[in-house]
């Protein structure tokens, strides 16, 4: 059983930029799939952006050019976003598929406020 714990939210005036950090219990190093996703208030949870374990990555049209994957180590992933908008506030939750098993952070709240 992993552990996945999400660090970084906090509040930041639009235009401003965020580091978010995914830290597992374990090593991920050959996890399928490195994944970031987050919920609005009142919204369906949209995924953000993933990483595959050959490197490639994508992401979702909204975050496209803003936001960046990336992984630090062995046991943490990062998600870097720039230029956050009103829009972006949500909670922001990781997800690895690791050993054929679908892994969930508990979220970190990401509140984008002037």
């Amino acid at each position: 059983q992993v552990q996945l714990v999400e660090s970084g939210g906090g509040l930041v005036q639009p235009g401003g930029s965020l580091r978010l950090s995914c830290a597992a219990s374990e090593s991920i190093y050959s996890a399928y799939f490195l994944g970031w996703y987050r919920q609005a208030p009142g919204k369906e949870r949209e995924l953000v952006g993933f990483m595959t374990n050959g490197g490639g990555t994508s992401y979702g049209d909204s975050v496209k050019g803003r936001f960046t994957i990336s992984r630090d180590n062995t046991k943490t992933v990062s998600l870097y976003m720039n230029n956050l908008g009103l829009e972006d506030t949500a909670i922001y939750y990781c997800t690895i598929r690791l050993g054929g098993v679908q892994y969930w952070g508990e979220g970190t709240l990401v509140t984008v406020s002037s």
